[in-house]
């Protein structure tokens, strides 16, 4: 009788999968779908964007892991899931430097710099993609035309929006299967909406990720952009425009779900969510840039301990004016 009970410290049940490795496998499947698509339409440039930035990733995290005297432990595939990411946030014929030199600040500045893994603050690929979105604006918002032979540029549906050239949807000249489909210009991870769809999808019926976050930015951006969208009036914005262009599925789904940027509990969860879908419809509708969900994830990032603990439940035996005080 006395073998059937163990006394330890919390938390005391744990599900098969919930190790680190465990849940970087899945999510890096989940980014399967999205890769395959961004190599068809992009072709072999979009690859070596991707192997320039994951590889730059496990390289910097193992030299700093060795560097301080710690276990390397790139075989956990946080690394590898950073660099993939940043690689999803890049133009698909950027100069190889840039995904390297993005991929070294993600992991060396936006996650080893604050202890490793679980203790950054901000998400390493968006820290990275914002560093690079600063120092070299003009490779991060140059765009090509999808299925192209060489390096044609054309502009993103975003930044038509943006510019005024079209209101809506049917003003670009493509349907909402092109944008599903990702017969568009953007970033390698931003084109194939049904691609991140599918991998959402699939992080739900894992449970590696609840729909707290997804839905909440999502609607809330979709919301933001019928109310203010269009430069016409109030209430006249595509919301499928909004939701279909621009990296909103890639940032809700892949980014703003991390573990540890974001809210514990469900409820700071669905104000997470509220906030980024916010500030991304304020950034696209008046920001100086078209896409707003890398600098609204990061701004939220920020306010995840403030969140956190205004919406941690009440423990059992304490009254609310004691919880204030503590």
């Amino acid at each position: 009788m006395a073998d059937k009970y163990h006394v330890s410290a919390a938390p005391h049940f744990h599900k098969k999968d919930d190790s680190v490795s465990r849940i970087m496998a899945t999510v890096n499947v989940a980014l399967v779908p999205v890769a395959l698509m961004s190599v068809f339409i992009f072709k072999g440039c979009a690859l070596w964007v991707m192997l320039a930035a994951v590889l730059s990733a496990l390289v910097t995290e193992a030299l700093i892991q060795r560097g301080r005297g710690q276990r390397v432990t790139i075989s956990d595939g946080s690394a590898f899931m950073t660099g993939l990411l940043l690689a999803f946030n890049l133009p698909a014929h950027a100069p190889l430097w840039l995904p390297v030199v993005g991929a070294v600040f993600a992991i060396a500045i936006g996650k080893q710099a604050f202890g490793g893994l679980g203790r950054n603050i901000f998400n390493p690929a968006l820290a990275g993609r914002a560093f690079l979105m600063a120092a070299w604006p003009q490779h991060m918002t140059t765009f090509t035309r999808p299925f192209a032979v060489d390096a044609v540029t054309q502009a993103t549906p975003l930044v038509l929006l943006k510019e005024g050239k079209i209101a809506s949807l049917a003003d670009s000249g493509l349907s909402t299967m092109d944008l599903l489909l990702g017969f568009r210009s953007g970033c390698l991870g931003e084109v194939c909406a049904l691609a991140l769809i599918l991998g959402g999808l699939y992080l739900l019926v894992r449970r590696i990720i609840s729909w707290h976050i997804p839905v909440t930015f999502i609607l809330t951006a979709a919301g933001f952009g019928w109310a203010f969208g269009a430069p016409g009036g109030f209430f006249k914005g595509d919301f499928v425009f909004q939701v279909l262009s621009g990296g909103l599925l890639l940032g809700a789904i892949f980014m703003a779900t991390d573990y540890v940027t974001s809210p514990i509990t469900k409820k700071g969860q669905l104000i997470f969510g509220v906030g980024c879908g916010l500030l991304t419809g304020v950034i696209r509708r008046w920001g100086g840039y078209p896409e707003g969900v890398c600098y609204a994830i990061l701004f939220m990032n920020a306010a995840v301990p403030l969140i956190d603990r205004f919406t941690q439940p009440r423990r059992y035996g304490v009254k609310v004016s004691a919880r204030k005080a503590l």
